[in-house]
């Protein structure tokens, strides 16, 4: 005579799935400093491959691309002196909980500032193998720091469920059950192969 199934509690899984971040907006003072940082990320971006591509065109016989190429190197300057201090508030604003920022923006704002004055100064030295090495390095740069401009979160971290709720919660449920409807305190007849043993009801203590 087999018995019954018993109905287990579910355990949590040992790696949770990671969660969206979809908590409340973080404060003002966290939020804007790093919409400035996107917004000079992008700019700076957007700056870089229009100097490459005018660059290409330069070098195809248009020569009046270089002037415009000179242009955007200067303008992609400025947007770097403005991204510096943008870092330096994501650093400094504190978070919900009086965390810092991260620190990286800083240092990335700070060494793309010195390649891209080291990249004028060997355009106009017309050391043009070290020009183009460099500028491709820059590219990739500012590509690196504008996805992970873009992939700090504006919102703050949403509360984790309590793992001991849930197990008490799961728990009470399955063990205090009033078993039928007829008020018997009886579990119901297993069903299926279990139900062809010929097991009876099984009691349930109050």
């Amino acid at each position: 005579m087999s018995s019954p199934p018993v109905t287990r509690t579910p355990r949590l899984p040992l790696f949770p799935p990671a969660r969206t971040p979809d908590g409340p907006p973080a404060p003002r003072a966290v939020r804007l400093p790093r919409l400035l940082l996107r917004g000079t990320a992008t700019a700076s971006a957007a700056l870089v491959l229009a100097g490459t591509v005018l660059a290409a065109g330069f070098l195809n016989g248009h020569y009046e691309a270089l002037r415009a190429h000179e242009v955007a190197a200067m303008a992609l300057g400025g947007v770097l002196v403005l991204q510096l201090p943008a870092a330096a508030l994501v650093r400094r604003a504190a978070g919900p909980a009086g965390e810092r920022g991260p620190w990286w923006p800083l240092v990335v704002a700070v060494l793309l500032l010195a390649a891209a004055g080291a990249q004028t100064w060997t355009g106009y030295e017309r050391s043009v193998g070290v020009h183009v090495t460099l500028g491709v390095l820059l590219v990739s740069a500012h590509l690196f720091g504008l996805v992970g401009a873009w992939r700090l979160p504006l919102t703050s971290p949403a509360a984790s469920p309590s793992p001991s709720g849930t197990g008490t919660g799961t728990g009470r449920g399955t063990g205090t059950g009033t078993g039928t409807e007829d008020g018997s305190g009886r579990l119901p007849r297993p069903s299926g192969t279990a139900a062809g043993t010929g097991s009876g009801p099984v009691e349930v203590a109050p």
